[in-house]
């Protein structure tokens, strides 16, 4: 795989997500143009890694389900999670419905969803910059 190419379900390398034991629950989310929320949820599984933010009064309580390769980089001291995307690409993004959940209790979503969000998120390989739709 080039580095041009989006990889949406996996945590980008320099993230250090992958090799650290650190939780992310609870750390602020910052889109290029300022802060959305906070993660609510996360997970580290291959082809399958994405966080749960929880955007509080931003979008009136909406959670937002953002994949893992859409995080640039992470600030581990200050607890601080800084993703490529624009806040209305965000608040743009499929709203995340009771019903895309297949468990209430492990923040598990079914293939429907998740072939929305990677249609969503994959129209821009290569990320930010790329030209391609915003």
């Amino acid at each position: 795989m080039s580095h041009n190419d989006f990889d949406a379900w996996n945590y980008r390398e320099g993230t250090d997500v992958s090799s650290r034991q650190d939780d992310l629950a609870g750390f602020k989310v910052h889109a290029t143009d300022g802060h959305i929320g906070k993660i609510d949820a996360a997970t580290r599984e291959v082809d399958d890694s994405y966080v749960v933010v929880d955007t509080g009064p931003w979008i009136f309580g909406r959670k937002v389900l953002l994949p893992a390769g859409t995080i640039e980089r992470v600030d581990w001291d200050e607890k601080d999670v800084y993703v490529d995307r624009t806040k209305d690409e965000i608040k743009d993004s499929p709203e995340l419905r009771d019903e895309d959940r297949v468990d209430d209790t492990d923040n598990t979503f079914n293939d429907e969803y998740r072939g929305r969000l990677s249609d969503y998120y994959g129209e821009r390989p290569g990320g930010p910059g790329d030209g391609a739709r915003v």
